[in-house]
């Protein structure tokens, strides 16, 4: 199995929720603090790519600074990549990667299937 990684914000409670998942089913899981340490374009690219829905799933759009990304719900996914890159809280959290397949954790429990 190749090495889980959670994209998490500890100020989010669905972030939490996630991780107490990942940790009540005694899962081997790292942690990225995506705020602290933004995604390139490059990485976020490649998660769009692991998703099974569209890239604009990745994407909070109520957050203040999607306004000034000058993202639109047209966006194609090199836009959002470079937008969420610039502009890391509109990434949407809690997200868990297994470096093929990514699930965003809305609900939380989602993220159980990738384990």
């Amino acid at each position: 199995m190749s090495t889980l990684t959670l994209y998490h914000n500890p100020r989010c409670s669905k972030s939490r929720q996630a991780m107490a998942l990942l940790d009540d089913a005694g899962v081997a899981y790292q942690t990225r603090l995506y705020l602290k340490e933004p995604l390139s374009a490059a990485e976020i690219k490649t998660l769009i790519a692991q998703l099974e829905g569209p890239a604009s799933a990745l994407v909070r759009t109520k957050e203040a600074d999607y306004a000034a990304s000058g993202l639109s719900p047209d966006s194609n996914a090199d836009a959002i990549a470079k937008a969420l890159a610039d502009y890391p809280k509109l990434l949407e959290r809690p997200l868990l990667s297994d470096g093929k397949s990514a699930r965003i954790g809305r609900p939380p429990e989602q993220i159980l299937e990738l384990i």
